[in-house]
């Protein structure tokens, strides 16, 4: 018999949860604060371990025609752009780990994901409600909200980010920290791009002193995707926070003339800055009916390309451990256990990316990344994880 579930948040974790959930027979609710559904105009990398989940939840034929699938991963040097290390990725990727490896765009996957939450449920998503507070009870939790009627459920999923208010019953007031660290973004039409300063069908990271940019494209090649990730002074968080032109221009004068060419061809009023903040992992996810995924428990930096992916994987074994046997705080227990090693692992390993990403002398980084090997570590931990068949109980 199903659940009655409320998830708070409608990003890319809680619409991949509900949709989980719907397909496994309960009945779902999801309550989003903003008025308008939608995401930020950013690109998002999809690896194999994210890939089955959403393989599985039938959405493969309409994300394909949409994304590209990148050759490699290469990490180059910012000025000269030598080659420090490559992971390669297309066929081979799908090959190894059972699904491939695809580069989108963000609104496209949202797209995507709510389109199949309404289609199994078209009431499922209730716009406009901020969640304010949370009352736990031996038989039902409450939900209550800013203006809106509160609503009880069985049980609660938290997926509403770093500034989550369910996690604050779970854990306190535990402020996100600024990691020193921001982050520009914005998607250039590539065909604006000179054909000899296009890098091929890769995932480029270029690495410097105290900053990386990353460029791949999007939409079957049509757009390129930059984000710069530069030291500075704490500012706002907001994704929808425009900068000028000429600051991002600033952080990036004398990189090669492949970046250079992203950014004197992006458009000045489209170039977004925003503070990166994240916290010590908790292993604490869940109490008796309430329970967290995604940023709200695990928010790490994007230098590994996986804070979606854990929140997508975190959906698909959350599923499956409320299918379990037994009462519904040992479920939720078996899913944290399960998960929270895991995804402390990203967050820590995402963290020190960054500092490699950001040694300033070329010697000393060229021999950081032989010693690293990111290519093996990936492949052998991170991309073949299955959530669909993964043991967890």
């Amino acid at each position: 018999m199903g659940m009655d579930i409320v998830i708070v948040g409608a990003g890319l974790g809680g619409l991949t949860v509900a949709a989980a959930l719907l397909h496994s027979g309960h009945r779902v609710r999801v309550f989003e604060q903003s008025r308008r559904l939608g995401e930020v105009g950013a690109g998002i990398q999809m690896s194999a371990n994210a890939m089955k989940v959403l393989d599985s939840l039938g959405l493969r034929p309409a994300l394909e025609p949409l994304s590209v699938r990148p050759k490699a991963f290469e990490f180059r040097r910012y000025d000269t752009g030598e080659m420090l290390h490559r992971l390669p990725l297309g066929d081979l990727h799908e090959q190894r780990h059972g699904a491939p490896y695809l580069q989108m765009h963000r609104a496209d996957l949202h797209d995507a994901l709510q389109r199949l939450v309404r289609a199994l449920d078209p009431r499922a998503i209730t716009l406009g409600a901020r969640a304010t507070a949370i009352d736990e009870g031996v038989d039902d939790v409450t939900v209550h909200f800013d203006g809106l009627p509160s609503v009880h459920a069985s049980l609660v999923v938290g997926a509403d980010g770093i500034k989550s208010v369910v996690r604050r019953h779970i854990l306190g007031d535990d402020l996100p920290v600024f990691t020193g660290q921001v982050a520009w973004r914005c998607t250039v039409p590539t065909a604006r791009i000179p054909h000899a300063l296009r890098t091929d069908l890769v995932s480029t990271i270029w690495c410097g002193p105290h900053n990386h940019a990353v460029t791949y494209y999007l939409r079957g090649g049509e757009l390129l995707n930059f984000v710069g990730c530069v030291e500075r002074p704490w500012e706002e968080e907001s994704w929808a926070a425009r900068r000028p032109w000429s600051e991002l221009d600033t952080d990036y004068r004398g990189w090669h003339p492949m970046v250079r060419a992203v950014i004197e061809h992006a458009d000045s009023d489209q170039c977004y800055r925003w503070a990166l903040n994240n916290r010590a992992p908790s292993m604490r996810w869940s109490s008796s009916r309430v329970t967290l995924l995604g940023d709200a428990v695990h928010a790490t930096l994007p230098y590994m390309a996986q804070g979606a992916a854990m929140a997508i994987e975190d959906a698909a074994v959350l599923a499956r451990a409320l299918a379990l046997p037994g009462p519904l705080d040992a479920r939720l227990a078996r899913y944290e256990i399960h998960r929270a090693p895991r995804t402390a692992r990203v967050v820590r390993e995402s963290t020190e990316m960054g500092e490699l990403y950001h040694i300033g002398d070329a010697q000393t980084m060229r021999q950081a990344f032989v010693d690293r090997d990111i290519a093996r570590s990936r492949n052998e931990w991170l991309y073949p994880y299955d959530p669909l068949r993964v043991e967890i109980g």
